[in-house]
Protein backbone atom coordinates (compact mmCIF):
# COMPACT_ATOMS: atom_id res chain seq x y z
CA UNK A 1 0.00 0.00 0.00
CA UNK A 2 1.16 3.12 -1.00
CA UNK A 3 0.03 7.11 -0.63
CA UNK A 4 0.65 9.42 -3.26
CA UNK A 5 0.31 13.29 -2.66
CA UNK A 6 0.40 16.13 -4.71
CA UNK A 7 -2.21 14.37 -6.76
CA UNK A 8 -3.56 16.33 -9.67
CA UNK A 9 -6.96 15.88 -11.19
CA UNK A 10 -8.20 15.45 -14.76
CA UNK A 11 -11.77 15.50 -13.57
CA UNK A 12 -13.37 18.34 -12.57
CA UNK A 13 -11.73 20.71 -14.51
CA UNK A 14 -10.22 23.11 -12.17
CA UNK A 15 -6.89 22.18 -12.16
CA UNK A 16 -7.12 20.40 -8.50
CA UNK A 17 -3.76 19.38 -8.04
CA UNK A 18 -3.50 18.65 -4.08
CA UNK A 19 -5.27 15.47 -4.11
CA UNK A 20 -4.01 12.95 -1.42
CA UNK A 21 -4.63 9.05 -3.06
CA UNK A 22 -3.99 5.66 -1.23
CA UNK A 23 -3.01 3.05 -3.74
CA UNK A 24 -3.26 -0.90 -3.09
CA UNK A 25 -2.51 -3.34 -6.31
CA UNK A 26 -5.14 -1.62 -8.51
CA UNK A 27 -7.58 0.06 -5.78
CA UNK A 28 -7.62 3.56 -4.89
CA UNK A 29 -9.05 5.40 -2.22
CA UNK A 30 -8.68 9.48 -2.00
CA UNK A 31 -8.22 10.30 1.34
CA UNK A 32 -7.08 13.90 1.24
CA UNK A 33 -9.04 16.80 -0.53
CA UNK A 34 -11.72 14.72 -2.28
CA UNK A 35 -14.83 15.86 -3.40
CA UNK A 36 -18.35 15.07 -5.35
CA UNK A 37 -16.24 15.17 -8.70
CA UNK A 38 -13.36 13.61 -8.15
CA UNK A 39 -13.49 11.26 -5.64
CA UNK A 40 -15.85 8.39 -7.53
CA UNK A 41 -13.68 9.35 -10.42
CA UNK A 42 -10.60 8.00 -8.89
CA UNK A 43 -11.94 5.44 -7.02
CA UNK A 44 -13.88 3.55 -9.90
CA UNK A 45 -13.18 0.46 -9.89
CA UNK A 46 -11.30 -1.66 -12.90
CA UNK A 47 -13.14 -3.67 -14.94
CA UNK A 48 -11.79 -5.70 -18.10
CA UNK A 49 -8.51 -5.62 -19.30
CA UNK A 50 -8.50 -7.36 -22.30
CA UNK A 51 -10.25 -6.00 -25.97
CA UNK A 52 -12.80 -7.34 -26.98
CA UNK A 53 -14.50 -8.44 -30.76
CA UNK A 54 -18.62 -9.26 -30.46
CA UNK A 55 -18.17 -9.51 -26.53
CA UNK A 56 -15.14 -12.29 -27.21
CA UNK A 57 -11.74 -11.80 -25.41
CA UNK A 58 -9.12 -11.13 -28.28
CA UNK A 59 -6.04 -9.96 -28.28
CA UNK A 60 -4.80 -5.67 -29.09
CA UNK A 61 -3.54 -6.65 -32.38
CA UNK A 62 -6.68 -8.76 -33.56
CA UNK A 63 -8.83 -6.12 -31.61
CA UNK A 64 -6.82 -3.01 -34.41
CA UNK A 65 -6.85 -5.29 -37.17
CA UNK A 66 -11.05 -5.61 -37.09
CA UNK A 67 -10.89 -1.72 -36.04
CA UNK A 68 -9.17 -1.35 -38.86
CA UNK A 69 -11.33 -3.33 -42.00
CA UNK A 70 -14.48 -1.88 -40.13
CA UNK A 71 -12.79 1.73 -40.96
CA UNK A 72 -11.49 0.17 -44.43
CA UNK A 73 -15.18 -0.29 -45.72
CA UNK A 74 -16.49 2.95 -44.43
CA UNK A 75 -17.41 5.95 -46.40
CA UNK A 76 -18.03 8.15 -43.81
CA UNK A 77 -16.57 7.59 -39.67
CA UNK A 78 -17.26 9.43 -37.27
CA UNK A 79 -14.97 9.87 -34.19
CA UNK A 80 -16.75 10.87 -30.47
CA UNK A 81 -16.09 11.18 -27.62
CA UNK A 82 -13.04 12.90 -27.49
CA UNK A 83 -12.73 12.43 -24.25
CA UNK A 84 -8.73 12.04 -23.80
CA UNK A 85 -5.68 13.50 -22.76
CA UNK A 86 -3.35 15.62 -25.01
CA UNK A 87 -1.24 12.59 -26.49
CA UNK A 88 -4.80 10.45 -27.10
CA UNK A 89 -6.54 14.01 -28.88
CA UNK A 90 -3.33 13.98 -31.32
CA UNK A 91 -3.55 9.99 -32.28
CA UNK A 92 -7.38 10.89 -32.65
CA UNK A 93 -6.40 13.71 -35.35
CA UNK A 94 -4.21 11.17 -37.19
CA UNK A 95 -6.56 8.88 -37.00
CA UNK A 96 -10.14 11.05 -38.70
CA UNK A 97 -6.64 12.61 -41.35
CA UNK A 98 -6.20 8.78 -42.31
CA UNK A 99 -9.90 7.45 -42.55
CA UNK A 100 -11.19 10.99 -43.45
CA UNK A 101 -13.38 10.81 -40.59
CA UNK A 102 -15.19 13.98 -38.52
CA UNK A 103 -14.20 14.62 -35.38
CA UNK A 104 -17.18 16.03 -32.58
CA UNK A 105 -16.47 16.20 -28.99
CA UNK A 106 -19.19 15.08 -26.91
CA UNK A 107 -19.90 18.16 -24.88
CA UNK A 108 -19.53 20.28 -28.15
CA UNK A 109 -23.47 21.11 -28.69
CA UNK A 110 -22.63 23.17 -24.72
CA UNK A 111 -19.40 24.18 -25.94
CA UNK A 112 -21.06 25.98 -29.20
CA UNK A 113 -23.04 27.99 -26.85
CA UNK A 114 -19.31 30.01 -26.44
CA UNK A 115 -17.73 30.01 -29.56
CA UNK A 116 -20.35 30.78 -31.32
CA UNK A 117 -20.44 33.91 -29.12
CA UNK A 118 -16.71 34.66 -29.10
CA UNK A 119 -16.06 34.26 -32.76
CA UNK A 120 -19.26 37.11 -33.40
CA UNK A 121 -18.13 39.71 -30.77
CA UNK A 122 -15.40 38.43 -29.32
CA UNK A 123 -14.81 38.55 -25.46
CA UNK A 124 -11.93 39.15 -22.64
CA UNK A 125 -11.89 35.90 -20.37
CA UNK A 126 -9.34 35.69 -17.09
CA UNK A 127 -7.35 32.97 -15.46
CA UNK A 128 -7.77 30.92 -12.19
CA UNK A 129 -4.73 32.73 -11.05
CA UNK A 130 -6.21 36.06 -11.39
CA UNK A 131 -9.33 35.08 -10.19
CA UNK A 132 -7.10 33.75 -6.46
CA UNK A 133 -5.30 36.95 -6.66
CA UNK A 134 -7.24 40.03 -7.99
CA UNK A 135 -11.22 39.12 -7.64
CA UNK A 136 -13.28 40.79 -5.31
CA UNK A 137 -16.52 40.54 -6.76
CA UNK A 138 -18.03 36.71 -8.44
CA UNK A 139 -21.02 37.05 -10.44
CA UNK A 140 -22.60 33.31 -10.96
CA UNK A 141 -24.47 33.30 -14.04
CA UNK A 142 -27.53 30.12 -14.36
CA UNK A 143 -24.84 28.27 -12.46
CA UNK A 144 -24.60 25.97 -9.71
CA UNK A 145 -20.72 26.25 -9.48
CA UNK A 146 -20.39 24.59 -6.04
CA UNK A 147 -22.29 21.26 -8.41
CA UNK A 148 -20.08 22.21 -11.37
CA UNK A 149 -16.64 22.31 -9.12
CA UNK A 150 -17.12 21.46 -5.72
CA UNK A 151 -13.76 22.89 -4.65
CA UNK A 152 -13.39 26.32 -6.59
CA UNK A 153 -14.46 28.47 -3.52
CA UNK A 154 -11.70 26.67 -1.14
CA UNK A 155 -9.21 26.83 -3.63
CA UNK A 156 -10.05 30.11 -5.92
CA UNK A 157 -12.06 32.46 -3.49
CA UNK A 158 -11.47 31.83 -0.01
CA UNK A 159 -7.99 31.24 -0.46
CA UNK A 160 -5.74 32.57 2.59
CA UNK A 161 -3.58 34.68 0.84
CA UNK A 162 -3.86 36.87 -2.39
CA UNK A 163 -1.35 39.12 -3.83
CA UNK A 164 -3.77 42.30 -4.70
CA UNK A 165 -6.07 41.39 -1.64
CA UNK A 166 -5.58 41.78 1.89
CA UNK A 167 -8.36 39.55 3.02
CA UNK A 168 -10.18 37.41 0.85
CA UNK A 169 -13.17 36.87 3.17
CA UNK A 170 -14.53 40.52 1.98
CA UNK A 171 -15.12 39.49 -1.42
CA UNK A 172 -18.88 39.66 -2.60
CA UNK A 173 -20.54 36.95 -3.77
CA UNK A 174 -23.46 37.26 -6.16
CA UNK A 175 -25.78 34.32 -7.80
CA UNK A 176 -28.32 35.24 -11.22
CA UNK A 177 -30.13 32.99 -11.90
CA UNK A 178 -29.73 29.34 -10.16
CA UNK A 179 -29.15 29.38 -6.46
CA UNK A 180 -25.95 27.41 -5.17
CA UNK A 181 -26.72 24.16 -4.14
CA UNK A 182 -24.48 24.45 -0.87
CA UNK A 183 -22.68 26.46 1.61
CA UNK A 184 -19.36 26.41 -0.38
CA UNK A 185 -19.78 30.48 -1.53
CA UNK A 186 -20.37 31.47 1.85
CA UNK A 187 -17.71 33.60 2.97
CA UNK A 188 -15.36 32.48 5.98
CA UNK A 189 -17.26 35.61 8.11
CA UNK A 190 -20.14 34.21 7.56
CA UNK A 191 -21.45 36.44 4.64
CA UNK A 192 -23.85 34.58 2.26
CA UNK A 193 -23.99 35.13 -1.27
CA UNK A 194 -27.09 37.24 -2.60
CA UNK A 195 -29.11 35.07 -4.76
CA UNK A 196 -31.03 36.41 -7.52
CA UNK A 197 -32.90 33.78 -8.71
CA UNK A 198 -34.87 33.31 -11.75
CA UNK A 199 -36.17 30.44 -14.45
CA UNK A 200 -33.62 29.64 -16.73
CA UNK A 201 -36.18 30.84 -19.93
CA UNK A 202 -36.49 34.00 -17.82
CA UNK A 203 -32.49 34.13 -17.93
CA UNK A 204 -32.26 36.35 -21.10
CA UNK A 205 -34.43 38.79 -20.01
CA UNK A 206 -32.67 39.67 -17.09
CA UNK A 207 -29.53 39.84 -18.40
CA UNK A 208 -30.87 42.21 -21.37
CA UNK A 209 -32.00 44.64 -18.10
CA UNK A 210 -28.81 44.44 -16.09
CA UNK A 211 -26.80 45.08 -19.82
CA UNK A 212 -28.72 48.18 -20.16
CA UNK A 213 -28.06 49.41 -16.73
CA UNK A 214 -24.51 48.59 -16.84
CA UNK A 215 -24.46 51.10 -20.12
CA UNK A 216 -27.02 53.59 -18.36
CA UNK A 217 -29.51 53.42 -20.82
CA UNK A 218 -33.39 53.87 -19.27
CA UNK A 219 -35.31 50.68 -18.24
CA UNK A 220 -38.77 51.28 -17.25
CA UNK A 221 -40.20 48.09 -15.11
CA UNK A 222 -40.45 46.93 -12.00
CA UNK A 223 -39.35 43.50 -12.13
CA UNK A 224 -37.71 41.11 -14.62
CA UNK A 225 -38.34 37.24 -14.10
CA UNK A 226 -39.67 37.58 -10.66
CA UNK A 227 -35.88 39.81 -9.87
CA UNK A 228 -37.11 43.44 -8.65
CA UNK A 229 -35.64 46.37 -10.91
CA UNK A 230 -33.96 47.53 -7.95
CA UNK A 231 -31.95 44.34 -7.35
CA UNK A 232 -30.56 44.54 -11.00
CA UNK A 233 -29.98 48.23 -10.49
CA UNK A 234 -27.73 47.41 -7.01
CA UNK A 235 -25.67 44.70 -8.97
CA UNK A 236 -25.23 46.75 -11.77
CA UNK A 237 -23.49 49.34 -9.63
CA UNK A 238 -21.21 47.04 -7.90
CA UNK A 239 -20.14 45.66 -11.32
CA UNK A 240 -18.98 49.18 -11.88
CA UNK A 241 -17.36 50.28 -8.85
CA UNK A 242 -15.72 46.63 -7.80
CA UNK A 243 -11.34 46.93 -8.77
CA UNK A 244 -11.72 43.65 -10.32
CA UNK A 245 -14.99 41.52 -11.07
CA UNK A 246 -15.55 38.25 -12.63
CA UNK A 247 -18.68 37.11 -14.24
CA UNK A 248 -18.60 33.12 -14.58
CA UNK A 249 -20.80 30.74 -16.62
CA UNK A 250 -21.29 27.15 -17.64
CA UNK A 251 -22.57 27.01 -21.21
CA UNK A 252 -23.76 23.29 -20.28
CA UNK A 253 -25.70 24.70 -17.73
CA UNK A 254 -27.68 27.73 -20.19
CA UNK A 255 -30.02 24.97 -21.48
CA UNK A 256 -32.67 26.93 -23.23
CA UNK A 257 -33.11 27.96 -26.86
CA UNK A 258 -30.49 30.96 -28.19
CA UNK A 259 -28.32 30.62 -25.40
CA UNK A 260 -25.41 31.50 -27.28
CA UNK A 261 -27.35 35.25 -27.07
CA UNK A 262 -27.29 35.30 -23.27
CA UNK A 263 -23.62 34.39 -23.58
CA UNK A 264 -23.00 37.34 -26.08
CA UNK A 265 -24.85 39.70 -23.82
CA UNK A 266 -22.34 38.60 -20.93
CA UNK A 267 -19.76 39.38 -22.68
CA UNK A 268 -21.32 42.65 -23.79
CA UNK A 269 -21.48 43.42 -19.72
CA UNK A 270 -17.94 42.71 -19.08
CA UNK A 271 -16.77 44.91 -22.21
CA UNK A 272 -18.93 47.42 -20.64
CA UNK A 273 -17.45 47.46 -17.42
CA UNK A 274 -13.99 48.16 -19.17
CA UNK A 275 -14.93 50.83 -21.00
CA UNK A 276 -15.68 52.59 -18.25
CA UNK A 277 -12.90 52.14 -16.28
CA UNK A 278 -13.33 49.36 -14.18
CA UNK A 279 -11.98 45.85 -14.97
CA UNK A 280 -14.22 43.20 -15.57
CA UNK A 281 -13.34 39.56 -17.30
CA UNK A 282 -15.52 36.97 -18.15
CA UNK A 283 -14.83 33.04 -16.95
CA UNK A 284 -16.57 29.67 -19.05
CA UNK A 285 -16.52 27.18 -16.94
CA UNK A 286 -15.63 23.51 -18.55
CA UNK A 287 -12.65 21.29 -18.74
CA UNK A 288 -14.36 18.29 -17.86
CA UNK A 289 -13.88 15.23 -19.92
CA UNK A 290 -10.97 16.44 -21.78
CA UNK A 291 -13.27 19.01 -23.59
CA UNK A 292 -11.06 21.90 -23.44
CA UNK A 293 -7.89 19.55 -24.19
CA UNK A 294 -9.77 18.23 -27.38
CA UNK A 295 -10.38 21.74 -28.39
CA UNK A 296 -6.97 23.22 -27.76
CA UNK A 297 -4.90 20.06 -29.88
CA UNK A 298 -7.47 20.38 -32.69
CA UNK A 299 -7.07 23.94 -32.88
CA UNK A 300 -3.09 23.45 -33.03
CA UNK A 301 -3.20 20.92 -35.94
CA UNK A 302 -6.95 22.23 -37.81
CA UNK A 303 -7.16 25.59 -36.91
CA UNK A 304 -11.03 24.37 -35.69
CA UNK A 305 -12.29 23.52 -32.30
CA UNK A 306 -13.28 19.83 -32.68
CA UNK A 307 -16.83 19.59 -34.51
CA UNK A 308 -14.30 19.45 -37.96
CA UNK A 309 -14.45 17.00 -40.82
CA UNK A 310 -11.20 15.10 -42.47
CA UNK A 311 -13.34 13.72 -45.25
CA UNK A 312 -12.35 16.19 -47.89
CA UNK A 313 -9.38 15.47 -47.13
CA UNK A 314 -8.52 18.70 -45.41
CA UNK A 315 -10.36 19.80 -42.24
CA UNK A 316 -13.56 21.59 -42.88
CA UNK A 317 -15.37 23.02 -39.59
CA UNK A 318 -19.13 23.09 -39.56
CA UNK A 319 -20.71 23.74 -35.91
CA UNK A 320 -23.95 22.02 -36.77
CA UNK A 321 -23.33 20.23 -39.86
CA UNK A 322 -21.01 17.56 -38.35
CA UNK A 323 -22.93 16.92 -35.05
CA UNK A 324 -22.14 13.12 -34.97
CA UNK A 325 -25.59 12.44 -33.20
CA UNK A 326 -27.41 13.93 -35.97
CA UNK A 327 -25.19 12.03 -38.51
CA UNK A 328 -26.08 8.86 -36.97
CA UNK A 329 -29.50 9.33 -36.11
CA UNK A 330 -30.07 10.46 -40.06
CA UNK A 331 -27.76 7.68 -41.50
CA UNK A 332 -25.03 10.41 -42.70
CA UNK A 333 -22.15 7.93 -41.42
CA UNK A 334 -21.44 4.27 -41.49
CA UNK A 335 -19.28 3.75 -38.84
CA UNK A 336 -18.36 5.13 -35.03
CA UNK A 337 -15.11 5.41 -33.14
CA UNK A 338 -16.15 6.85 -29.53
CA UNK A 339 -12.94 7.88 -27.07
CA UNK A 340 -13.78 8.17 -23.69
CA UNK A 341 -11.16 7.41 -21.36
CA UNK A 342 -12.56 9.26 -18.26
CA UNK A 343 -15.93 8.31 -17.68
CA UNK A 344 -17.40 4.44 -18.16
CA UNK A 345 -21.05 5.84 -17.81
CA UNK A 346 -20.42 8.07 -20.87
CA UNK A 347 -20.84 5.27 -23.37
CA UNK A 348 -21.47 5.47 -27.05
CA UNK A 349 -24.82 6.59 -28.53
CA UNK A 350 -26.85 3.37 -30.01
CA UNK A 351 -26.42 3.08 -33.12
CA UNK A 352 -27.25 0.26 -35.94
CA UNK A 353 -23.62 1.19 -37.59
CA UNK A 354 -20.41 -0.83 -36.56
CA UNK A 355 -18.95 1.17 -33.47
CA UNK A 356 -15.17 0.83 -32.48
CA UNK A 357 -15.23 1.86 -28.61
CA UNK A 358 -11.88 2.72 -26.87
CA UNK A 359 -13.20 3.35 -23.44
CA UNK A 360 -12.32 3.13 -19.66
CA UNK A 361 -12.30 -0.19 -18.72
CA UNK A 362 -15.32 -0.88 -16.89
CA UNK A 363 -17.64 0.29 -19.55
CA UNK A 364 -20.66 -2.08 -20.52
CA UNK A 365 -23.32 -1.68 -22.74
CA UNK A 366 -26.85 -2.80 -23.54
CA UNK A 367 -25.30 -3.64 -27.21
CA UNK A 368 -22.28 -5.09 -27.65
CA UNK A 369 -20.07 -2.94 -30.23
CA UNK A 370 -17.80 -4.83 -32.66
CA UNK A 371 -14.90 -3.56 -31.33
CA UNK A 372 -13.85 -2.80 -27.72
CA UNK A 373 -10.54 -1.56 -26.55
CA UNK A 374 -10.42 -1.12 -22.62
CA UNK A 375 -7.55 1.70 -21.82
CA UNK A 376 -6.37 3.45 -18.72
CA UNK A 377 -7.28 6.88 -17.48
CA UNK A 378 -5.09 9.73 -17.64
CA UNK A 379 -4.06 10.48 -14.95
CA UNK A 380 -4.24 7.34 -12.91
CA UNK A 381 -3.50 4.53 -15.27
CA UNK A 382 -0.68 6.28 -17.03
CA UNK A 383 1.42 9.69 -16.83
CA UNK A 384 -0.23 12.71 -19.59
CA UNK A 385 -1.35 16.54 -19.94
CA UNK A 386 -5.22 18.01 -19.95
CA UNK A 387 -5.73 21.78 -20.03
CA UNK A 388 -7.46 23.27 -17.03
CA UNK A 389 -11.13 25.18 -17.96
CA UNK A 390 -9.05 28.49 -18.10
CA UNK A 391 -6.85 26.98 -21.44
CA UNK A 392 -3.84 28.24 -19.73
CA UNK A 393 -2.17 25.45 -18.28
CA UNK A 394 -1.91 21.75 -19.40
CA UNK A 395 -1.87 19.98 -16.18
CA UNK A 396 0.96 16.82 -15.80
CA UNK A 397 -0.90 14.27 -14.93
CA UNK A 398 0.80 11.57 -12.26
CA UNK A 399 0.37 7.57 -13.35
CA UNK A 400 -0.45 6.05 -9.94
CA UNK A 401 -0.60 2.14 -10.53
CA UNK A 402 -0.07 -0.24 -13.19
CA UNK A 403 -3.11 -1.90 -13.82
CA UNK A 404 -1.70 -3.51 -17.29
CA UNK A 405 -3.87 -1.12 -19.33
CA UNK A 406 -2.90 0.48 -22.38
CA UNK A 407 -3.88 4.17 -22.85
CA UNK A 408 -5.94 5.71 -25.60
CA UNK A 409 -3.36 6.94 -27.16
CA UNK A 410 -1.84 3.86 -28.10
CA UNK A 411 -5.04 2.05 -29.00
CA UNK A 412 -5.45 4.34 -31.63
CA UNK A 413 -2.36 4.47 -32.59
CA UNK A 414 -2.08 0.50 -33.04
CA UNK A 415 -5.68 0.66 -35.24
CA UNK A 416 -3.67 3.10 -37.10
CA UNK A 417 -0.89 0.94 -38.09
CA UNK A 418 -3.25 -1.79 -38.77
CA UNK A 419 -4.83 0.65 -41.29
CA UNK A 420 -1.38 1.04 -42.66
CA UNK A 421 -0.74 -2.60 -43.00
CA UNK A 422 -3.69 -3.09 -44.96
CA UNK A 423 -3.72 -0.48 -47.52
CA UNK A 424 0.22 -1.81 -47.83
CA UNK A 425 -1.20 -5.34 -48.72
Amino acid sequence: MVEITEVPSPFCGIGTDDLTVQVDGVSLQVTKNGCAVNTPAFEQPIGDTAPKIAGQAVSLAEAAKKAAEILSNSQQPVIGGCATDVAGMRALLALADKTGAVVDNMNFNAVRRNILAMQDSGWMTTTLAEIKNRCDLLVVVGTDLERFAPRFYARYLWNDEAMFLENTSQRTVVYLGKAPSGDASTAPDGRKATVLACDDQDLPDVLAVLSALVKGNKVTVDSVGGIEFSALQQLAEQLQAAKYSVVTWAAGMLDFDQAELSVQTICSIVKQINDQGARCSGFPLGGKEGDQTANQVCGWISGYPARVSFARGYPEYDPFLFDSHTMLAENQADALVWVQAFNSKAVPPETDVPSIVIGRSGMTFNKQPEVFIPVGTPGIDHAGHAYRLDNVVAIRLKKLRDAGLISAAEALDAIEQSLKVQHAD
